[in-house]
């Protein structure tokens, strides 16, 4: 479970291109704090109990930003917009934002294995028309997933960092079971994106104007 914890935010740089003119990109970047000082990780890294962690997230168009998450005790929860993490989701082409978007970070707890972020971009704020995004849905709760992280050895010879392949930026699957105010969006995204990793930036990409709104996933290992 990543939960919402007290530390330290920010926000950031403005410019401007609507969510239907030429290409898309969005970019995440996965940073745990170390001691007093926030540094980019590799999204693959396999996270402790009571890491702290927070995503940079930037796009070059404008929309709205929904982040939920699947945690790896099954609990199903909205990280943000919300009270906690912040309540303004829209974002402007070309600035860097930041999740959580108040003084909390969100930590790692529960069972070892891999939380699901799932990352929703929509060109408009959805408010009272379904799925409701207003406030976390009230303990919704989904079948736990069963894989555990293990480490990648070449990488942890190399690096001596333990990272697995498995998470990071990822397709939400064809047929995956998804909570019920994600299920509408995921069958009307977009499928032909592409998915790129740059050092430690994850990268959505569309070659294609965006329509409607656009659903993926992160997937957080940790033990």
């Amino acid at each position: 479970m990543i939960a919402a914890a007290s530390v330290f935010a920010g926000l950031a740089l403005p410019q401007s291109q609507t969510m239907t003119e030429g290409a898309h990109r969005m970019e995440i970047v996965l940073e745990r704090l170390d001691g007093s000082d926030w540094h980019a990780v590799d999204p693959a890294l396999v996270l402790a109990q009571g890491d702290r962690v927070r995503f940079k997230f930037r796009t070059n168009f404008d929309g709205f930003l929904y982040v939920m998450n699947q945690s790896t005790s099954g609990k199903y929860e909205q990280l943000f917009p919300r009270i906690e993490t912040g309540q303004e989701n829209r974002v402007t082409a070309n600035q860097q934002y930041q999740v959580p978007a108040t003084s909390t970070a969100f930590r790692i707890a529960g069972p070892a294995g891999f939380e699901v972020v799932y990352w929703l971009v929509t060109p408009g704020r959805l408010t009272d028309a379904p799925p409701r995004f207003g406030a976390p849905p009230p303990d919704l709760t989904v079948k736990p997933p069963t894989l555990i992280p293990r480490c990648d050895d070449s990488v942890l010879r190399a690096r001596g960092d333990c990272v697995d392949h498995a998470a990071g930026l990822k397709m939400v699957p064809r047929g995956e079971e998804l909570p019920q105010n994600l299920a509408g969006a995921a069958e009307s995204s977009q499928r032909d994106l592409l998915f790129m990793q740059q050092k430690e930036t994850a990268v959505v990409a569309s070659t294609a104007p965006l329509t409607g709104p656009v659903i993926y996933e992160f997937r957080l290992a940790h033990r």
